[in-house]
């Protein structure tokens, strides 16, 4: 009995546990300006310090519109490169580990098409610094120190603005693993 019982009530389980967490990773609802029917104004926030808020200063583009406090806001794109990159770390000749990084390129709001017009040519650039940075050493011992990350994605910025252009804000690295062979 309980071997037929088991197997319903864990399927319940992951059900509600699914529409639970359905539930609470919905999207927040929006607020919508009343003040022409009387009710409570309220002007949302921005969900985070990227976008432009129309009337407050914004530019015909969107760049470089200003918060009610006079903040600059920029508008950004993020694009996530497809494949991961997987770097070989040899040392004395042989194959000791693979790096294996996921990355993202900032751009200007407006401008993916940019990247992925040249993915293949910024993926090749990309391998390059990665190449570099594994032959001095920076995916040895402790590679997530700041100092190591701070060059590797100042590297892996440059590469990108002189293969894409100004567009390119900044790279980020999404993830990073190192795993020994």
């Amino acid at each position: 009995m309980l071997g037929k019982v088991l197997p319903i009530l864990l399927a319940l389980i992951g059900l509600g546990g699914g529409v639970g967490a359905g539930w609470a990773l919905r999207p927040a609802a929006e607020i919508t300006d009343m003040s022409e029917g009387g009710g409570n104004h309220q002007t949302p926030a921005p969900a985070s310090g990227n976008s432009a808020e129309p009337g407050h200063g914004a530019t015909a583009d969107g760049h470089g519109a200003t918060d009610e406090h006079g903040i600059t806001l920029e508008r950004f794109d993020y694009v996530k490169l497809n494949n991961q990159f997987v770097v070989p770390i040899v040392e004395d000749g042989k194959l000791v580990a693979m790096a294996i990084l996921g990355l993202s390129v900032e751009v200007t709001a407006g401008q993916s098409s940019s990247v992925y017009s040249r993915e293949p040519k910024l993926r090749d650039a990309f391998l390059q610094v990665m190449f570099d940075h594994a032959n001095s050493g920076g995916f040895r011992g402790d590679f997530t120190q700041s100092a190591n990350m701070f060059l590797l994605r100042s590297a892996l910025k440059e590469a990108a603005t002189k293969t894409v252009g100004a567009v390119v804000s900044d790279v980020l690295i999404l993830d990073i693993a190192r795993r020994d062979v």
